[in-house]
């Protein structure tokens, strides 16, 4: 299954990149089925190269222990690049 960034990644000029976690949920679940768990996360690692600024949505979806690491890894990598996150 391709990984649409436009599925959970929203972009808008002049504002900060809008993080869907209920829609990364939902695809996070589907990789799972088809292992496609670590190109889930690696693609939403590229995205974010593309942004200075994420604001995180439906932050109640990262109450899922395993998905919640995962992207609190890659959130991580970002603010480690200087990237700001914010909650939503």
């Amino acid at each position: 299954m391709p990984v649409n960034r436009r599925d959970f990644l929203l972009l808008r000029a002049g504002q900060p990149a809008v993080l869907s976690c209920e829609r990364l949920f939902m695809r996070y679940i589907d990789s799972q089925a088809d292992d496609s768990t670590a190109r889930l996360f690696d693609q939403l690692a590229a995205d974010l190269r593309r942004v200075t600024e994420v604001r995180i949505d439906d932050p109640s979806w990262r109450s899922r222990e395993d998905f919640n690491r995962h992207l609190t890894e890659v959130l991580g990598a970002f603010a480690a690049r200087g990237g700001i996150v914010t909650a939503g």
